[in-house]
């Protein structure tokens, strides 16, 4: 075949989106998201990255905006880190609602190929956002755009629908013994 051919050829050929789902008690699920977006940028596709429960500061959010426009990120979350065990406020279910409707809006756009749901399976298993809500959502994915879903305790029905599962398991980990989130590592 000739470069010609073969060039028009994959200008033919539609992009197919898949749904991943990166779960697990393991380390890695967002790192594993934000490396999949670090790989698109550089066949100058656009991602877009909500991140649910998180509203505090990330390495991420200062890497991102030197990748931008290839990689957009929001933060749907309080400004302080919010512990599982304590009872959610009014606000943490208007930020889950409003990101799930802005990474809605993003899918639809036709500005990306990727859209990445940080920590969904969290707030879906904190009763934050409504599993039935995220499978709409999924109903409305165009075949063009790739969705992941990241965080643990990933619902099986979403699990059964997604075309890739990667569950990354903890086998050891420092927290273990003491040592905390450190900079650059895990925040």
């Amino acid at each position: 075949m000739t470069d010609q051919k073969l060039t028009r050829q994959s200008k033919n050929q539609e992009f197919k989106g898949y749904i991943q789902v990166y779960t697990g008690d393991g380390k890695g699920k967002t790192t594993a998201a934000l490396g999949l977006a670090l790989r698109a940028a550089g066949h100058n596709f656009r991602t877009y990255i909500g991140q649910f429960l998180k509203g505090q500061h990330y390495g991420e959010l200062i890497s991102v905006k030197k990748l931008a426009p290839f990689i957009t990120l929001e933060q749907f979350g309080r400004k302080k880190f919010i512990k599982v065990t304590e009872n959610f406020e009014e606000e943490d279910y208007k930020l889950a609602e409003q990101g799930l409707k802005k990474c809605l809006k993003a899918m639809l756009s036709g500005e990306y190929k990727i859209v990445i749901l940080d920590e969904i399976n969290v707030a879906m298993y904190f009763g934050l956002i409504k599993e039935e809500a995220v499978q709409k959502f999924l109903d409305q994915k165009p075949e063009g755009v790739e969705v992941v879903l990241t965080g643990r305790y990933a619902p099986a029905s979403i699990m059964e629908r997604a075309d890739l599962v990667t569950e990354m398991v903890n086998r050891k980990h420092y927290y273990d013994k003491g040592v905390q989130a450190r900079k650059g590592i895990e925040k």
